[in-house]
């Protein structure tokens, strides 16, 4: 069954599905249509989407990969040394979640962008008491630096947060409309999967997220909901339970 927990939002008359999510973003999709770094319209998309959720009244966390600037796994190919390059990897998601604040910030919305590794003069640092009190008080969050350790994903940062807070829901946004069989970019053929288990997705070997994250998500039944974040108004769909992307629990 989905977990669920209704409330009601003063703004609404609808049931949300979810009171609190995690909300995982890769960078990628930040650049649109350039082979780098961050593509201002796709950035405001990402800000919007985000916005009319909040204005649901849904608690909001965001975790945000830095794969349009710099992957760890990158720099074995440059002869960086692995753990330097997975650190390098972690600034890129800290310009991400400062490029995502003052986006959410210039259309209203009240952010904290927090980091795993300290950098005070531009982010918290991450303690989680605090973190659900800003969720609380219906602040944004953006969660950066991954987990502060090398050999770990955002994905990884993605399922251990959404633990720590309590979060109702993993919803990965993608460039795709949820699970399939096989790659539909490659394969447009590819059968779409409406709800899977843990148990199937690792049986299958489908790659739904890295599997440090997935067994994190399984041991704790934290559902993950794979979805298009591109297409227009998906997130707010979801949010009001409509049959969005692919479930798994």
């Amino acid at each position: 069954m989905l977990k669920s927990v209704p409330f009601f939002c003063h703004h609404e008359t609808q049931a949300m599905q979810f009171k609190r999510v995690l909300l995982k973003l890769s960078g990628e999709s930040l650049m649109g249509d350039q082979p780098f770094g961050i593509n201002p319209k796709m950035l405001q998309h990402y800000a919007q989407e985000i916005k009319e959720l909040r204005e649901l009244g849904v608690e909001i966390a965001i975790v945000i990969g830095g794969g349009n600037i710099f992957r760890g796994l990158q720099a074995e190919d440059s002869g960086i040394e692995r753990v330097q390059g997975d650190y390098m990897g972690m600034m890129a998601t800290v310009i991400n979640g400062m490029a995502l604040q003052s986006a959410l910030e210039g259309i209203g919305v009240f952010t904290r962008l927090i980091s795993a590794i300290e950098m005070k003069e531009i982010a918290e640092p991450y303690i989680r008491r605090r973190a659900i009190r800003h969720l609380e008080k219906k602040r944004v969050l953006i969660f950066s630096a991954g987990t502060g350790s090398p050999y770990f994903t955002t994905d990884s940062a993605a399922a251990l947060r959404a633990n720590e807070i309590q979060a109702d829901v993993i919803l990965k946004g993608t460039r795709v409309d949820g699970i399939f069989e096989s790659d539909p970019e490659l394969n447009p053929q590819a059968e779409m999967y409406e709800s899977l288990s843990f148990d199937q997705v690792i049986k299958m070997d489908l790659r739904v997220m890295d599997m440090t994250a997935f067994t994190l998500c399984k041991e704790n039944s934290l559902p993950i909901v794979v979805f298009n974040i591109l297409e227009k108004g998906n997130l707010k769909r979801i949010a009001i339970g409509e049959s969005i992307g692919t479930i798994v629990t």
